[in-house]
């Protein structure tokens, strides 16, 4: 059955490996965009750029905000928070249930 399905769906493969290159190129993207040390990077530029004159202190603050406002909303949107990783990188989560087979009730499942 899968290689028969291989064989089916062949003229989708460019399309398939076009989709796992850009969840791989969105995730990298997105792990730098909210990586403390490149976050501190772009802040310390500010900053140095600020001390150099290249930029005003007015300037530099904007900055400052919109990239304080890229952790705390990513997409802009009000309602989302950034995801955090780091937080939940230790938890473990809860496992998972399945059924092994078999019609409802006939081990002892819900309905019996």
């Amino acid at each position: 059955m899968d290689i028969l399905w291989g064989l089916l769906t062949l003229p989708y493969a460019p399309v398939r490996g076009v989709t796992a290159v850009v969840k791989v190129i969105a995730g990298e993207a997105e792990s730098r965009q909210y990586n403390p040390v490149n976050v501190r990077r772009e802040l310390e530029e500010l900053d140095r750029a600020a001390a150099a004159g290249e930029i005003t202190p007015q300037a530099r603050d904007l900055a400052q905000q919109r990239v304080l406002e890229r952790l705390t909303t990513p997409t802009g949107d009000p309602g989302r928070t950034p995801p955090r990783r780091a937080a939940t990188a230790g938890r473990r989560r809860s496992p998972v249930r399945r059924r092994t087979g078999g019609r409802r009730g006939e081990h002892g499942g819900r309905g019996s």
